[in-house]
């Protein structure tokens, strides 16, 4: 499925959607180049699990876990680690592989490590149709 943001609202209101029909066990995997809109779409899901916290990236904990919500969320950025060995140190088989929903930023740098099947989320700007305007492709992996 493609969708189509001409605005940061779009791009929080299709986080928004996949957020209302999220369920537990799932996994979000969210590619894109710095300032696609990665966290505006995640601030979207988390809104569509109904928590109001404040989410932002969590670029230096690499995890951060929400559980205000209907489901519990797992957000990571793994923009900053430097080997998928990193990962087991925050137990991410044992989180991506339980009870709650996780959203992935920078997915590709840890693509030997996740779920056999997850959601894959890629947002790409096109100039030409404005610098606000993004591409999103949802797909089922």
């Amino acid at each position: 499925m493609i969708k189509e943001s001409f605005s940061r609202e779009d791009t929080y209101n299709i986080g928004m959607e996949l957020g209302l029909n999220a369920k537990a066990g799932q996994a979000y995997c969210i590619y894109g180049d710095l300032g696609a809109g990665k966290t505006i779409i995640s601030q979207g899901f988390a809104k569509g699990l109904g928590i109001d916290e404040v989410v932002n990236s969590p670029t230096f904990t690499i995890v951060k876990e929400y559980d205000e919500g209907r489901l519990r969320l797992y957000h990571f950025d793994v923009y900053r680690i430097g080997d998928v060995d990193e990962m087991d140190e925050i137990g991410f088989h044992d989180i991506v592989y339980g009870d709650g929903v996780c959203l992935i930023e920078w997915a590709n740098l840890i693509e030997e490590i996740l779920p056999e099947h997850y959601m894959k989320i890629t947002i790409e700007k096109k100039l030409e149709n404005g610098t606000d305007y993004r591409q999103i492709m949802i797909e089922e992996v």
